[in-house]
């Protein structure tokens, strides 16, 4: 129901992607300068969960190739990006690497146009109403009106596509971890339901222990908190508590060592404290609420220290967070176990929805069977019409060969043969003549 690890780093946007650039900016002659050949490969950046994940990561990592776009990138500031500022700096793109853009797009847009052509299949063949304005926002990324080259535009169209579908993604995960908390409610509600009184009482005497086995862990830190922070640094460093240093510690965790935190190096920083509270060999721990719970303490670092919403902690960033009150933070942090998701009037619509679904899928299916049905009376009739047919057929070769059979010579004493048209035998000693017909000899 909930994605993979992989997916929760999703919120490395294009825009954060494009600004986790190691190398110091480059002054370049594009006069003289030539890029170096290099093995263009399959990219190596973090999925983002996107359904044009493979063409955003591929067209990033070519960009990145060309140094005047990589200085361009190197000094670009937010605004200037999401505006289009910097897709202008396309134009600027060396053509070994204009070349190999036109091919992503235009095998981006085979990709495309397979994918209309089979949702158009499956909507058309259940009879289902196609959304035309729908299977078009699955171009919005590119321009479609110039399938061959790709242009200022095309750049321009991405970021933006990247930056709106991205923003929304978290939400979108939420949304989806709600959904498979109610149906686990409800099928836990519907197994109850179809037992009988004793079985009921040890199933909620045991569903209840589960319960309180689970909610009885140690203590769990506020995410970003001094406390938390040192505990990585102690348990996991191996440091000193005592001689906690913040700016050691991000450069201790900075894994790419870009300056930069970004959601996957956060969210590495959570595991002790997620340990603390889910354990897969345990029955009543689930594996989908940690990563949940890993997605929660991310969001509130993030909302505490990420002051230009960019999606990643600068050092300053983080220096300056940890001479916050909050950093002092003292409180244990409330689990999902503390904080319902839902209320018994969302979880009664959510049944009614799939009731209607249940129903929806029923009625179809009645129709189906009468449709199939109904060809399997039409089928009859034609096999009936079919073997009549053959029957005619039959029936007429039969009479066509007996009435080419030659006629036998009378023998003296027979009967006379009939003449056509005639039930009278020929009178004895008369033969029949043949008739002249007039206009021949």
């Amino acid at each position: 129901m909930v994605r993979s690890k992989a997916l929760v780093h999703c919120g490395l946007v294009l825009l954060s992607l494009w600004l986790c650039i190691q190398s110091v900016p480059i002054s370049v002659d594009k006069t003289k300068a030539k890029p170096e050949e290099e093995d263009l490969g399959a990219p190596q950046s973090a999925e983002t969960g996107l359904h044009y994940d493979r063409y955003l990561r591929e067209v990033i990592e070519y960009l990145e190739k060309d140094p005047h776009f990589k200085e361009k990138l190197k000094n670009a500031n937010m605004d200037d990006i999401k505006q289009g500022k910097l897709s202008k700096e396309l134009n600027f793109v060396h053509h070994n690497f204009r070349t190999k853009l036109d091919e992503l797009k235009r095998e981006e847009m085979n990709r495309l146009r397979m994918l209309i052509k089979a949702k158009l299949d499956i909507q058309g063949g259940n009879g289902r109403t196609v959304d035309h304005q729908a299977l078009l926002k699955q171009f919005d990324h590119l321009n479609h009106q110039n399938p061959s080259t790709f242009e200022v535009e095309d750049l321009d169209r991405l970021i933006q596509s990247a930056t709106k579908d991205l923003e929304n993604f978290d939400k979108d995960r939420h949304d989806e971890f709600k959904r498979y908390e109610m149906m686990k409610e409800h099928e836990r509600r519907e197994r109850l339901n179809a037992m009988d009184e004793e079985d009921r009482k040890k199933e909620e005497q045991h569903y209840e222990e589960m319960r309180k086995k689970h909610a009885d862990h140690p203590k769990v830190n506020h995410p970003g908190s001094e406390d938390q922070l040192k505990e990585v640094w102690q348990e996991s460093d191996g440091m000193d508590p005592d001689n906690f240093d913040p700016k050691t510690f991000f450069k201790m965790h900075d894994t790419n060592g870009d300056g930069y935190f970004d959601e996957s190096e956060l969210e590495a920083l959570f595991t002790k404290e997620l340990e603390k509270v889910y354990n897969p060999e345990n029955e009543e721990d689930d594996m989908v609420e940690m990563e949940e719970e890993r997605l929660r303490m991310r969001e509130h670092v993030m909302n505490e220290v990420d002051t230009n919403k960019d999606r990643l902690v600068s050092l300053s960033e983080f220096m300056a967070a940890t001479k916050k009150e909050e950093f002092l933070e003292k409180d244990e942090w409330e689990t999902l176990d503390q904080n319902p998701l839902y209320t018994e009037e969302e979880l009664r619509e959510y049944e009614q929805h799939l009731v209607n679904e249940e129903n929806d899928i029923h009625q179809k299916s009645v129709e189906l069977q009468k449709q199939r049905e109904e060809l399997e009376r039409k089928q009859e009739e034609l096999n009936a019409q079919r073997l009549g047919l053959q029957q005619a057929v039959e029936e007429m070769e039969r009479i066509k060969a007996e009435v080419k059979q030659p006629v036998a010579p009378v023998a003296e004493g027979e009967p006379a043969p009939l003449i056509p048209g005639n039930s009278q035998p020929l009178p004895p000693g008369h033969q029949q003549q043949d008739v002249p017909v007039p206009g021949h000899s």
